[in-house]
């Protein structure tokens, strides 16, 4: 007799928030999150003394979670990636074993970009680009339709300063640290400047703000978007990085792993985020309220953007440091408000706090800069992580992440149908 599948006959069974967090190995809060991420339904108990879960789709998605987790398969392929970059535990991540919303909070982008290169601080440190790469990548973007999203011009640049780089295919520390400091300012200077007064000049951020917003930078926004910069610079191996460290177990050059995260960043579910975010509060403001914007968002099936991290149970350690600065920003305070009403309006039902997303789409918001502006900040940001993991791999085993398949298709010998 076949043994039966966990719950199996038991059709309707109904499962509290502790035993559904029991089955899945997380704890109570993280089931809120598979919610939020549409992987799992919930229901109201009479009285609303919280939610049940139907038992066969929770353990159908610990069934799911055991099959992707991480490990090393018999063939010798290695999924379970060594690192040394970054650690995320009890809602705080860390950049080499240093807290990096404090690394954020007293050291500039590009001094977090060599921490996490190199490991050694360097004070004052600063990136630019020759007029040759920025030429060549300034005319590929130009060339692209008016209406080419952030990280399609990106990752055309990145390309084209490929192809303008003879020593791409250098793969030694040194070489790949060159390209890393020329890489990243090259980017952000191909992009089209918002306004003609614009001078590229200062900061990495500043230079960023010209292409990102039509006002004239202050002081706090600038910190803010330098902070913003600095804590999304890493994030372990959210999906953007794994395609980079594929890319770089299979020795592509740095310019191309950096493209390989840039494809994957484009996903709404990864760097775009952020700008379903932006539109949302935009409409919060228009409607005075997040309570009929909300209500569109479940009823047409969407989730909520900006709540909830899978990697944190509580409060986004990132949001939390952005929402401080920009509580310093007296413009920001209706945005600010805005974001709050979102977080209210949901935890009636589902308790889940504010994450990096909404905060940048406040900071966006409130600085008159497009939706598109969150995922450009993410995308310049996260190249630094995505150089400081092509590092790292380039000193591990070639091509060890070649997974294998679990074939489930019909068994050969198989006549072709006629």
């Amino acid at each position: 007799m076949r043994d039966q599948e966990p719950g199996h006959g038991h059709p309707g069974r109904r499962l509290t928030t502790k035993e559904a967090a029991e089955v899945l190995g997380v704890k109570p809060e993280t089931v809120y999150a598979y919610v939020s991420r549409g992987q799992l339904s919930s229901r109201r108990t009479p009285g609303g003394r919280g939610s049940t879960f139907d038992a066969e789709e929770v353990e159908a998605l610990a069934r799911r979670n055991r099959r992707e987790t991480p490990g090393t398969s018999g063939s010798g392929t290695e999924l379970a990636v060594r690192t040394r970059i970054t650690l995320i535990e009890q809602d705080r991540y860390y950049f080499r074993g240093v807290d990096a919303t404090e690394l954020a909070a007293h050291h500039s982008y590009e001094e977090i970009a060599e921490w996490l290169w190199t490991e050694q601080p360097r004070p004052g440190a600063s990136f630019t680009a020759p007029e040759t790469s920025v030429a060549v990548a300034r005319r590929a973007v130009r060339a692209l339709p008016e209406h080419t999203g952030p990280t399609d011009r990106l990752r055309v640049a990145a390309i084209a300063a490929a192809a303008a780089d003879p020593l791409r295919f250098d793969l030694s520390e040194e070489a790949v640290l060159g390209t890393a400091r020329v890489l990243i300012p090259t980017l952000v200077t191909a992009l089209p400047t918002a306004y003609p007064t614009h001078r590229d000049e200062g900061p990495l951020a500043q230079r960023l703000w010209g292409r990102l917003s039509v006002r004239e930078p202050d002081e706090a926004s600038l910190r803010v978007l330098d902070t913003a910069l600095g804590l999304l610079a890493d994030h372990d191996l959210a999906a953007s990085t794994l395609a980079v460290r594929v890319a770089a177990s299979a020795r592509a050059h740095a310019y191309a792993a950096v493209s390989a995260g840039l494809g994957v960043i484009e996903g709404p579910l990864h760097g775009a985020a952020s700008g379903l975010a932006h539109r949302m509060l935009l409409d919060v403001l228009d409607e005075g309220s997040a309570a009929p914007v909300i209500a569109e968002e479940l009823r047409s099936g969407r989730r909520v953007p900006g709540l909830g991290h899978r990697l944190y149970p509580g409060e986004d350690p990132r949001a939390r440091a952005l929402f401080a600065l920009l509580e310093q920003i007296p413009r920001a305070e209706p945005a600010l408000l805005a974001a709050r009403d979102i977080v209210a309006t949901t935890a009636r039902h589902t308790p889940l706090h504010a994450n990096v997303d909404l905060a940048l789409a406040v900071f966006t918001v409130s600085s008159g800069m497009p939706a598109t502006a969150g995922e450009t900040i993410f995308a310049v940001a996260r190249t630094a992580g995505w150089i400081a993991h092509a590092l790292e791999e380039y000193g591990e085993r070639p091509l060890r992440m070649r997974p294998s398949g679990h074939y489930v298709g019909p068994r050969p010998p198989r006549a072709l149908p006629e």
